[in-house]
């Protein structure tokens, strides 16, 4: 063989070389920008997690702050409850009092000077109760409500609307709206109404 020849194959195996090698290097490059797309993508989706999980929890946290304030609020609203329900025995012993005088008016001074001086006692104490939000339950004439009222028997009363109420026992007392003693009634019943056995 010539040395042209030779020339010519050393040229041909080095532009065959030069060639795989343009290839090998432009699949590389190819598989390198598809292994960065799938990293770009990966990366797009855990930034789309993170921003979900974000919201979540802004969410959580508002709802958390909302429930808060209400329990804050309620509890300002009711804090007086406990002490309420433990005067309420004091108002009654007075109303007590009030009334046990009204039958004895013809006794003398002296007895109608003590029931002037308890009924004012009564109204300063209620007037104090009220300034707190405590309202008093005397619901002779309504309906009967379970929320409010406590039953504490059904009587005949042809005068009154059946399942009204015809007598309170003891008077109830709500706290801003809410109840704090239900008021003991007496409760009219209807006059075709089945006879209940009350010893079962």
């Amino acid at each position: 063989m010539s040395t042209d020849e030779n020339r010519n194959e050393q040229v041909e195996d080095e532009l065959k070389g030069a060639t795989e090698a343009a290839a090998e290097e432009a699949q590389a490059e190819d598989e390198f920008v598809e292994g960065e797309d799938s990293e770009v993508d990966a990366l797009r989706a855990q930034v789309k997690e993170a921003q979900e999980q974000m919201l979540r929890s802004q969410a959580e946290m508002q709802n958390v702050r909302r429930r808060a304030e209400i329990d804050v609020e309620k509890a300002h609203k009711f804090a007086l409850e406990k002490f309420v329900k433990e005067l309420l025995p004091v108002a009654d012993s007075l109303e007590k009092a009030v009334e046990s005088t009204e039958a004895n008016e013809n006794t003398g001074e002296l007895v109608a000077s003590i029931r002037e001086g308890v009924e004012m006692t009564l109204n300063l104490f209620m007037n104090s109760l009220g300034k707190f939000n405590v309202e008093q339950l005397n619901p002779v004439g309504e309906p009967f409500d379970p929320q409010q009222h406590e039953a504490m028997s059904m009587v005949p009363a042809p005068d009154a609307e059946p399942n009204s109420v015809v007598a309170v026992v003891q008077k109830g007392y709500l706290l801003n709206g809410r109840v704090v003693r239900p008021a003991m009634v007496m409760v009219a019943k209807a006059e075709d109404a089945p006879k209940i056995d009350e010893q079962a």
